[in-house]
């Protein structure tokens, strides 16, 4: 069975709005360049809409979009845009979140969440939110890398276990994606009305589309399909 790409998102700074990329190159840690970049306090928590054990809650985050040209990540918000390592940058960014911060690109610990590379929900699930919930189900609330058609709500979750093959790379089914709060923020150019973690709690335990990980390294396009394997 092959089902239709519909989207590929990529973030190149963690928690900030992301870009819609044509075709992504995939390695072992996820779509290359995808939260490569994170905000980093004196204390080396990354900003973003929840507090954790490696997390600290700083919303401003969301007012700003990062995007890639020629190789430069850029960061940009109503007031300009900079690239990434400029000093102008940090000294924004520390005077948006009341604190010292500064963007660095990832070590040896992975910017992304549980350390799965890759994200991915159907079209069918977030159809079946907006009818049930009456509200709008966009995806970018919900801060995935892929958009696949469907046409059974949640019918990917039933592929834990199994591989897909997009392009030239292959991706294994990890596990369900247990939400937060961060998709009631309004972020990435999507509005959001308080109330779709509440009924997710109460009708599915929180989740919402699947994490992947990364079998083979390969190229992946927006017109691909994804093939699941047994």
């Amino acid at each position: 069975m092959s089902l239709p790409l519909v989207s590929i998102r990529r973030y190149p700074v963690k928690a900030m709005g992301g870009e819609y990329p044509t075709d992504a190159a995939l390695d072992e840690r996820g779509i290359v360049g995808d939260r490569w970049f994170a905000v980093h306090d004196a204390d080396g928590f990354l900003a973003t809409g929840k507090n954790g054990r490696r997390f600290r809650r700083h919303d401003e985050v969301f007012d700003h979009g990062a995007i890639t040209e020629d190789g430069v990540v850029w960061v940009h918000c109503e007031d300009g845009r900079w690239p990434v390592g400029a000093p102008g940058l940090d000294a924004h960014l520390s005077d948006c979140m009341g604190l010292p911060v500064s963007i660095q690109p990832e070590t040896a610990t992975l910017h992304q969440d549980r350390g799965h590379g890759v994200s991915l929900v159907g079209t069918a699930s977030l159809a079946w939110c907006r009818e049930h919930y009456g509200m709008d189900a966009d995806p970018r609330r919900l801060r995935v890398n892929l958009v696949v058609a469907t046409d059974e709500p949640f019918i990917e979750e039933s592929w834990a276990g199994t591989d897909l093959q997009i392009g030239t790379a292959v991706l294994h089914v990890a596990e369900r994606i247990t939400r937060c709060r961060m998709i009631d923020v309004p972020q990435d150019g999507a509005g959001a009305e308080d109330g779709w973690l509440k009924r997710l709690a109460a009708d599915r335990q929180m989740t919402m589309g699947i994490y992947l990980d990364v079998l083979q390294p390969g190229r992946i396009t927006s017109t691909d399909g994804v093939v699941i394997r047994p």
